[in-house]
């Protein structure tokens, strides 16, 4: 049996700042993608696990080999392929042997796999990497060949615990797919962070980092989302029935006070009428008004009471930070061109990216295009050739002037050493500041948020100021070109980005090979680059 054991972990920031507090939990054998908003510390507790980090207090055991990969693959270009899976050592051993040389030394490094170049082709050819060369050198892959290789490389060496770290954010549709089938016959302990809802749906369980614990729910994500949906609805129910206490308590105890008063002013006036001598009077009085306070302190405590139910249940109301996306209200008629072009080729480094008379493609408004197609095919660069910021070598181009907005998979639109409220001023210099200001608080930059330099923020954060920039520019855009824009989201932030595409009158072109955002944005025309030509599909 495989696990990982975290106790009573305590992690800081070096600034002092803290992430976790004595945070404990379990993850067995089986499948559990982690989920929890950017910034929660997923990737820490990762590490954490993995033992690049280590905590202020508290413990991390884990039963079993582990292996790890994480966001960022450290390796060096110049690496091959055999060294990157670490296979090379063992390779040469085997060939030195079938040379001739027998000195014992090699038959230590080879051990027993000798089968490892069969072993290591089995697990390329489920990777989609069976074509590639054990000397091709690591630079000539694409970002979604190496992530694909790292996990190749993991894999060869049966670990019993598996830390995967957003593993399909560079993949493809087809290598996503692989890799599902890969982790599907996974026997072991998988703890896995994504915000790949399909991967999610194929989990065993999910656990969610939220207010500093991990709390497990059974089944994929769409059976957590529910069982999430179900409990928000019964906090919310609970919330109104303690405000409703709350103030009946409050009313009652003000009602007693009322009636207290008026006795203890019909007593003084009926005392005094009763002509009683006054040692008596007085403790009548003092009498009625120690009833008094005993009354008001009953009631004080179920209005305290009342107020604590209340506070209970507004704990078990989640308090996500939500995006509020408006998209500038662009209404494209329909059948009116926001791009033509006619022939497109275009040549990167002597290559010929679209190949035979080049590739003819008319956008008309208000259309919602998927473009589809594997790694290293020249999607962004035909993105870039519609923006603007590409012109072709041959062929014809026409655009919608300056009605195009591009969201960039690199996030490189902002300039780094500008603040985010500049870099909107930038982008509508009419719109006023107070109105700026609001916008954005609406993607989360609220305070002195607004003020940090954009070479600062995080992944997410730039993918934010990014979007604030490229959707509220000045006109209003009424073609949006959109790279991968889910890859650095957490998942509300997804669902937020949804609804603002969903509400948009423009027309957009998005690359992305998240098939549940596609499905929830509307898209109504579907394009594959593949192998140099554009098609249908």
């Amino acid at each position: 049996m495989s696990s990982i054991v975290c106790s009573h972990l305590s992690f800081s920031w070096p600034d002092g700042t803290p992430l976790f507090e004595d945070l404990s939990f379990t993850v067995g054998d089986g499948r559990t993608g982690l989920v929890a908003p950017n910034g929660a510390g997923k990737s820490t507790l990762l590490k954490l696990i993995a033992g690049e980090y280590r905590p202020a207090r508290g413990g991390v055991a884990v039963e079993g080999d582990l292996g790890y990969l994480p966001q960022t693959l450290p390796f060096a270009g110049g690496l091959s392929v055999a060294e990157v899976l670490g296979i090379a050592p063992v390779i040469a051993a085997i060939d030195a042997i079938e040379a001739g040389d027998a000195r014992e030394e090699h038959f230590t490094v080879i051990g027993d796999d000798w089968d490892i170049e069969e072993r290591t082709r089995a697990q390329l050819d489920r990777l989609g990497l069976g074509h590639l060369s054990f000397t091709q050198p690591l630079h000539t892959l694409s970002g979604g060949q190496t992530v694909s290789l790292g996990l190749a490389g993991l894999l060869l060496d049966r670990p019993d615990v598996l830390l995967l770290d957003e593993p399909t954010n560079n993949l493809d549709r087809d290598a996503r797919h692989r890799l599902y089938a890969v982790l599907e016959e996974w026997k072991g302990c998988l703890l896995l962070v994504s915000h790949d809802r399909e991967l999610l749906d194929r989990m065993d369980r999910i656990a969610e980092l939220d207010r500093g614990s991990v709390r497990f729910f059974g089944g994929g994500y769409t059976a957590y989302e529910e069982a999430v949906e179900a409990e928000q609805d019964v906090a919310e129910k609970n919330i109104r029935s303690a405000e409703q206490d709350l103030k009946r308590e409050k009313r009652e105890m003000q009602q007693a006070r009322e009636r207290a008063e008026r006795r203890a002013s019909n007593a003084s006036r009926n005392l005094k009428n009763a002509g009683l001598p006054r040692i008596f009077a007085g403790n009548m009085k003092r009498g009625a008004q120690e009833s008094a306070g005993r009354s008001g302190q009953v009631h004080a405590a179920r209005v305290g009471d009342a107020q604590a139910r209340l506070d209970e249940a507004g704990r078990a109301l989640r308090e996500d930070q939500r995006l509020s996306l408006q998209l500038p209200g662009t209404n494209v008629p329909a059948g009116r061109t926001v791009f033509h072009g006619e022939g497109i080729k275009v040549s990167l480094g002597g290559r010929e990216v679209f190949g035979g008379n080049g590739l003819d493609l008319t956008v008309r408004g208000p259309e919602r295009i998927a473009l589809t197609g594997p790694n290293g095919a020249g999607k962004s660069t035909l993105l870039r050739v519609m923006n603007g910021d590409l012109e072709p070598g041959e062929g014809r181009v026409q655009r919608v002037d300056g009605r195009i907005a591009h969201l960039s998979q690199r996030l490189d639109l902002l300039d780094l050493d500008r603040t985010v409220a500049e870099n909107l001023a930038a982008f509508a210099p009419a719109m006023p500041q107070s109105d700026r200001m609001n916008l954005l608080a609406r993607f989360l930059f609220r305070g002195s948020r607004a003020h940090l330099p954009v070479g600062v923020l995080s992944g997410g954060e730039r993918l934010r100021a990014t979007l604030a920039c490229v959707l509220c520019a000045e006109p209003a855009p009424q073609l949006l070109l959109l790279d991968e824009p889910t890859n650095n989201l957490d998942l509300v932030g997804v669902s937020q980005l949804e609804n603002a595409l969903t509400a948009y009158e423009g027309a957009f072109v998005v690359v992305s090979h998240d098939e549940r955002f596609l499905e929830k944005i509307g898209v109504n025309r579907r394009l594959e680059l593949r192998e140099g030509g554009l098609r249908e599909v």
